[in-house]
């Protein structure tokens, strides 16, 4: 069994003492940002920034190399079909975007604890009760849906060691449909327990 992708790293770095609220809005402002800005200049800059933000968070290069090993199954494949359909900059611009924000998303994660974003996300949607919309719900979504990144990163993991010792060859084919099936089996896992608790619509 694979080493497990940490969800949370303790410290007292400036990047850990940042408040939560304010690394959400980092996050979504840095989204808004690479979707209108997708230069390569601009990509690199953002990937630049991220990656002095693992350093200044002090947190091991081990957990950044996971990180990028595992965006690379999907970063390949889709930076060489942009490459090919469209151009270099096109490419370089989308998959710039893609991994600038999964790995800002995964330096958020790993810096903040769960319980921390979880109040931010809940005490924003309070306004939401007068339509009917219970904000410890959201709150409950957006766990799960942080956790979750985690476990199919792991998966991911798990199947790519199990194809290398099989001896089998890489192939786009071969790694995403049993990455596919082992998700849907966790979702299904998850969802049995969730109704298990009463949490079942």
């Amino acid at each position: 069994m694979p080493a497990a992708v940490p969800l949370f790293l303790p410290g007292s770095s400036p990047v850990h003492r940042l408040g939560a609220g304010v690394k959400l809005l980092l996050l979504l402002a840095t989204g808004v940002a690479l979707a209108v800005w997708r230069t390569p200049w601009q990509v690199g800059l953002a990937v630049a920034l991220v990656l002095l933000g693992y350093a200044v968070a002090h947190l091991p290069l081990r957990v950044l190399l996971r990180q990028v090993v595992a965006l690379s199954w999907v970063a390949v494949p889709l930076l060489a079909v942009q490459w090919v359909f469209a151009s270099w900059q096109v490419a370089v611009g989308v998959v710039g975007s893609f991994v600038s924000l999964v790995l800002l998303a995964g330096l958020v994660t790993l810096t903040t604890r769960t319980t921390a974003m979880v109040d931010v996300v809940v005490r924003a949607c309070g306004w939401l009760r007068r339509l009917g919309v219970d904000p410890e719900r959201v709150g409950l979504m957006i766990a799960l849906g942080i956790r979750s990144v985690h476990v199919v990163l792991g998966l991911a993991q798990e199947v790519r060691e199990a194809q290398h010792a099989r001896g089998l060859r890489a192939s786009p084919r071969a790694f995403a449909v049993p990455l596919i099936v082992r998700s849907l089996r966790h979702a299904d896992r998850l969802g049995e327990a969730l109704s298990a608790r009463g949490v079942d619509d």
